[in-house]
């Protein structure tokens, strides 16, 4: 099943300015459900401006993003935020953990704030496949930087999201720790029948995916 399609996809800043910058040119993507994606560029390339359109976080100046069969970037505000909370998980670089809730609060919280039910059985499942079962009451500032990337990813599969969308997130991890997690999102990732698509600009961790996007000067090589 097709769960993501980019068409045209443009984006421009400080558009007919001295300083103009066509960050994405005409971007056209399919991605299927299950895929373990990796979009790779240098630095300044359009790579996180495109995961920021993908996720909603941004509106396109021109083309469209559909998210199973719903074109995102129609939605108004308060619709794209329900949207993105049921439908897109997010793992960035600094874990963005809350310091005052433990391991498992932190896990559950998507779904308090979206007025779910927890699948306990499903998040338990999560919890055990990354290593967590130890860590449940455990507060953010306790862990390791491993082990809250570990609780980032278990929060952003908690909603059962149709893509997680992940920005660099070994880029505070050592190379050791690095291909653990990766290995880790890679085997939840066939688990749960997860689309997975990671930013970075590391050759070895675009190795391990599935597949490699790679994205220069705002457009698709």
């Amino acid at each position: 099943m097709m769960v993501l399609i980019t068409k045209d996809l443009k984006k421009v800043y400080l558009p007919g300015k001295e300083n103009e910058v066509k960050a994405l040119q005409g971007v056209d993507i399919e991605i299927q459900q299950g895929e373990f994606i990796a979009i790779v560029g240098t630095s300044g390339s359009g790579k996180t401006t495109l995961l920021n359109m993908i996720g909603g976080l941004d509106y396109p100046t021109d083309g469209n993003v559909t998210i199973l069969d719903t074109d995102i970037d129609k939605l108004n505000d308060r619709e794209l935020t329900v949207f993105r909370r049921r439908n897109i998980g997010f793992v960035f670089q600094n874990y963005n953990l809350m310091s005052t809730l433990n391991v498992y609060e932190n896990v559950i919280l998507p779904l308090q704030l979206d007025g779910k039910t927890v699948d306990t059985a499903f998040v338990d499942g999560i919890i055990d496949t990354l290593k967590l079962n130890d860590k449940v009451y455990s507060m953010p500032l306790n862990l390791s930087g491993g082990q809250q990337q570990r609780v980032a990813i278990a929060r952003a599969l908690s909603t059962k999201p149709a893509i997680i969308l992940a920005d660099e997130p070994t880029g505070n991890l050592d190379s050791k720790t690095s291909m653990e997690v990766l290995g880790l999102m890679k085997m939840t990732a066939q688990k749960y029948q997860q689309t997975i698509i990671i930013v970075t600009h590391s050759e070895e961790i675009a190795q391990m995916c599935d597949r490699i996007i790679r994205i220069e000067d705002g457009k698709v090589l």
